[in-house]
């Protein structure tokens, strides 16, 4: 896990028949510093830069695997001629790497950075679809002088990128961007309403600034050198079940699921350091513990946060934690977060850490646990992912016998209408119901055909990158702490999209899932409420929070920037415990969250 920046230079006057000293005015290495600096927390083990013709490569380095100077990025081969920046972690390299011996090539190094080069080299940018991981990478061709930027089939690994003239800029993080200069930090109004209906859910390319876009997940984007573009979609997932599908009993499913989870969990093991497990005490992440002690993971280190209870609404889960770690002799890290005294103070630096602007409660308790996490270990499983892909959301089950597929779905996910978003924006942002629309256009796609399958798919593919795994991938970076998530892995989410959907999201949800942890972890972990990761004190917005909330939107920067109605913004405040989204989200600190994160980007 890394950070990686970079600026290709493109155009008419930048082919390959240009030598350097011929050539136009080179890429801008200083502006590829800043940004690779920007990004030191997400590599406080090394940097490096690189530049030749018509790129510079900028990379921050996390040694998680292959902990020597030979790994160390930009990696250059001159013999193959290819240049790479690469960020994340192939689990499969080792088994790509002996394939790739058995052509001819040579090795200098033992880490997998060095193995997508030879892959590269050997099948082109087909070879993303031998990969097994979370990645993304640029890799500049030398004799070409072209570009290939790909990102991983969950969209795990971020790649935001930047135009200028004859130019693009890319990076891993969007502030990032930011400190290379020269980007159009305006709003944009699409993304803007997305952030506002779609909790905060904004799909590629957009992004909540005009100037910076990102790559979609399973992408390929190639730039030649003369400034052409081709990009694909490599991977694409069907859900629903054909009929040798539903012909399996529930127990066969079970014993499916649960060997495809096994080798997710192995396959993540791929490292030269230890590796511990955010534990919430939920099913998902229960799971994970059981399956690694399976493998033989003595003295696991597991780690859990809680916060204060606000109201009725209790803060932790540490009773199913606490039963997780005594069943299976975990070492076991509690944290314990007062609203006053720390989580007040960590919120300027959990925003900060945001690529993006996130309205999730938990971004703060992820960025807490990180802190106390990345003293203790450099990577961790994580459960994120197995609500999406296995049904776990209150608004599946509506959607088994849905007559209205896009009309109840919006009516259960979406934060507002579109009537009380035009109320809420200043009239230059109110446009269309872009988000609706989208909804319709996705549903409408071929791949799934029941509604539930629908939500689904748009939930997997959509939903999960740029809100649950974009939360864990910032928040873990902000303190050089890896984060893996084995229900990510594209096997197991090719697997559950096969599994009928009543088996999903029947009983309430993740049905299926349950029923096969029951062989792993202990009963009242599975038959508990579901819950979430709370943050009482970001919900029910009062005291403290409140005042801090009421100075950021009395600020002469909000006022000045004129985002939203001033009479929405005071309704919101006179009492903010009557204003929550579908999700029990609160929409004051929806509106408050983004102009903090404007704040403290300089936007």
């Amino acid at each position: 896990m890394c950070g990686i920046a970079g600026e290709i230079r493109y155009g008419p006057r930048y082919g390959p028949q240009y030598g350097p000293q011929y050539g136009p005015v080179g890429p801008d290495s200083a502006a590829v510093a800043r940004m690779t600096e920007a990004m030191a927390p997400r590599g406080p083990d090394g940097a490096g830069l690189f530049a030749q013709a018509n790129v510079a490569f900028g990379h921050r380095r996390l040694r998680i695997v292959d902990l020597s100077e030979r790994s160390q990025q930009p990696m250059v081969d001159p013999e193959l001629g290819l240049a790479i920046v690469f960020n994340g972690c192939i689990y499969n390299y080792r088994d790509l790497r002996r394939e790739l011996e058995g052509l001819g090539y040579r090795f200098f190094s033992d880490g997998d950075t060095e193995t997508i080069l030879k892959a590269f080299h050997a099948w082109g940018a087909d070879c993303v679809e031998r990969l097994s991981g979370m990645f993304a990478f640029a890799i500049w061709e030398r004799d070409t002088r072209a570009v290939t930027l790909a990102r991983d089939r969950l969209g795990i690994k971020p790649l935001y990128y930047a135009e200028g003239a004859e130019r693009l800029r890319f990076a891993s993080s969007l502030p990032a961007l930011l400190a290379g200069g020269g980007i159009d930090t305006r709003i944009d109004p699409v993304a803007l309403n997305f952030y506002m209906n779609f909790h905060a859910v904004v799909p590629p390319p957009h992004t909540i600034l005009q100037g910076v876009r990102k790559l979609p997940p399973a992408t390929v984007l190639r730039i030649a050198a003369g400034g052409t573009r081709t990009q694909r979609r490599y991977w694409h997932v069907e859900h629903g079940c054909d009929a040798a599908d539903a012909a399996l009993q529930a127990e066969e499913w079970q014993e499916r699921i649960l060997d495809a989870l096994r080798t997710a969990v192995r396959r993540r093991l791929v490292a030269d350091v230890p590796v511990g497990v955010l534990l919430s005490g939920g099913v998902d992440s229960s799971l994970i513990v059981g399956l690694l002690r399976e493998e033989g993971q003595d003295a696991l280190e597991t780690f859990s946060v809680g916060f204060e209870t606000v109201g009725n609404e209790r803060g932790d889960e540490f009773e199913y934690s606490d039963i997780v770690a005594e069943t299976f002799a975990t070492r076991h890290h509690k944290i314990r977060v007062d609203s006053a005294q720390r989580l007040l103070p960590a919120l300027p630096g959990c925003v900060a850490a945001m690529s993006e602007p996130m309205v999730s409660h938990d971004n703060i308790g992820f960025y807490l646990l990180a802190e106390e996490v990345s003293k203790h270990v450099k990577v961790v499983q994580s459960g994120q992912g197995a609500d999406e892909v296995f049904g776990g959301y209150h608004w599946y089950p509506p959607m088994l016998d849905s007559g209205d597929a896009v009309g109840d779905y919006c009516r259960l996910f979406r934060d507002r209408d579109h009537a009380e978003y035009v109320s809420a924006v200043a009239p230059e942002f109110c446009g269309e119901d872009w988000a609706g629309a989208y909804v319709a256009e996705r549903f409408a796609a071929p791949g799934a055909e029941r509604a539930v399958d629908k939500a689904l798919r748009l939930d997997t593919t959509v939903m999960l990158a740029d809100d649950p795994v974009k939360r864990v991938d910032n928040m873990t970076m902000a303190w050089g702490l890896e984060a893996r998530v084995p229900f990510l892995d594209h096997d197991l989410v090719e697997l559950a999209a096969c599994v009928p959907a009543e088996l999903k999201v029947g009983n309430g949800g993740k049905y299926v899932l349950k029923e096969a942890a029951r062989k792993i972890v202990p009963g009242e972990v599975i038959d508990r409420p579901k819950g979430y990761f709370p943050v009482p004190a970001l919900k029910h917005i009062r005291g403290d929070v409140l005042d801090m909330v009421r100075s950021v939107l009395a600020s002469r920067q909000a006022s000045e920037r004129g985002l939203f109605n001033r009479s929405y913004v005071e309704r919101l405040l006179d009492d903010p415990e009557s204003h929550y989204t579908p999700l029990r989200g609160s929409k004051l600190w929806q509106v408050a969250l983004l102009e903090m994160w404007m704040q403290a980007h300089g936007v």
